[in-house]
């Protein structure tokens, strides 16, 4: 139980990566793009000392890009899948982590909307699948860990008792849900949020602002959702879109639709609802 691999390379890959290194350890990273690999990694790697400087018992260990994904899971107790959220996608890669992480290896999904149950079709092994959804760490440190339906009740245990050890504070989902716990919350508060701006009652800054004054937040939804990436947002919308059948307002993912076909996806493109940003 000392190495960790994680598969994507994104913005919450990376910062995934960063959290699994704080006590030593290898940490390898995988992307299809090799350069968002290392690119990741060396993201990680630049923020390490000063992470494991404010956690107990911390110990800096060591994040690398991994040129394949076989030599990404070799070794690894545990294997983090933080693709983009695409049902496909994610099917054929947990199955491709099942065939080559070692038997003991827990494989996890950092979906962010999509339940392990759906992902496990081709999934030889499924008592050894889990449901982990991160949220922005090292600053939101929360992590809600939820069965695939066959998980074996030991893995979940030792999960919940493991991630405190990384600086993570771990949330136990009772029962399958589309959208955890949390996510089912802010998705709500996300798509009205939007839908006021669509309609033209308000600018983004201005919902965004009374949202930080009303509730003593430290940031409004569209510099949380500028924050995550707005491509990310917009294939979560798709996913809940389709979960409703068609009973849900077109206008938040038709304001996404325009950003994106503007080249707006955020802070990680230096514009998003704001352009305040310093690109990269």
């Amino acid at each position: 139980m000392h190495d960790v691999a994680v598969v994507g390379g994104g913005t919450l890959g990376r910062r995934i990566a960063l959290m699994f290194a704080d006590r030593g350890g290898t940490v390898r990273v995988f992307d299809a793009d090799p350069a968002r690999a290392a690119e990741a990694a060396a993201w990680a790697q630049g923020r390490l000392s000063r992470l494991v400087a404010g956690i107990d018992g911390g110990s800096e260990g060591a994040i690398v890009a991994a040129a394949d994904v076989a030599e990404a899971v070799a070794g690894a107790w545990l294997v983090v899948e933080a693709v983009p959220e695409r049902l496909e996608l994610k099917q054929r890669v947990l199955a491709d982590l099942d065939r080559l992480a070692p038997p003991d290896a827990i494989i996890a999904t950092n979906s962010s909307s999509y339940p392990a149950s759906r992902l496990i079709g081709d999934v030889a092994r499924p008592e050894r699948v889990v449901n982990l959804h991160f949220y922005m760490p090292p600053h939101a440190v929360a992590v809600e860990v939820m069965s695939c339906g066959q998980t074996d009740p030991t893995i979940l245990d030792m999960l919940m008792a493991r991630l405190p050890t990384f600086g993570l504070v771990p949330f136990l989902v009772h029962a399958e849900s589309v959208g955890f716990i949390f996510n089912r919350i802010w998705a709500a508060v996300k798509r009205e949020a939007m839908t006021v701006v669509a309609e033209g009652v308000a600018t983004p800054e201005e919902v965004d602002r009374l949202f930080t004054m009303n509730l003593g937040a430290p940031s409004g939804p569209f510099r949380m959702m500028d924050a995550i990436g707005l491509d990310v947002v917009l294939d979560v919308e798709e996913h809940y879109a389709r979960e409703a059948g068609g009973a849900l307002s077109e206008a938040p993912r038709r304001l996404l639709r325009e950003a994106l076909a503007e080249g707006r996806l955020g802070r990680k493109s230096g514009r998003g609802f704001y352009d305040d940003y310093d690109a990269g």
